[in-house]
């Protein structure tokens, strides 16, 4: 049984910084392609970003040159840097791999 764990969520200014992390346990065979969603009130989940095991990345147009996605395959885990963050980054951010999701943390954007 595979679980994500994300951490790194909070309360931001605009402008701001944070860095989501999500770490996965249990029964992993080889790596798989990670990804960041997020999912505002009264909207739909929406993808981030996406990281294969090779380190190729995707990004949805309104966090490009802001959001960075990374991993470390030895520790089976998952990064977002996101920077310049504005109040429309505010959502749930979820860890998706290995065709699990992990419990959600909260990201807050306000001055």
């Amino acid at each position: 049984q595979v679980q994500l764990v994300e951490s790194g969520g909070g309360l931001v200014q605009p402008g701001g910084s944070l860095r989501l992390s999500c770490a996965a346990s249990g029964s992993i065979f080889g790596p798989s392609t990670m990804a960041w969603y997020r999912q505002a009130p009264g909207k739909q989940r929406e993808l981030v970003a996406s990281i294969t095991s090779g380190g190729l990345t995707t990004y949805v147009d309104s966090v490009k040159g802001r959001f960075i996605i990374s991993r470390d395959n030895t520790k089976k885990a998952v990064y977002l840097q996101m920077n310049s963050l504005k109040p429309e980054d505010t959502a749930v951010y979820y860890c998706n791999g290995y065709n699990k999701w992990g419990q959600g943390t909260q990201v807050t954007v306000s001055s």
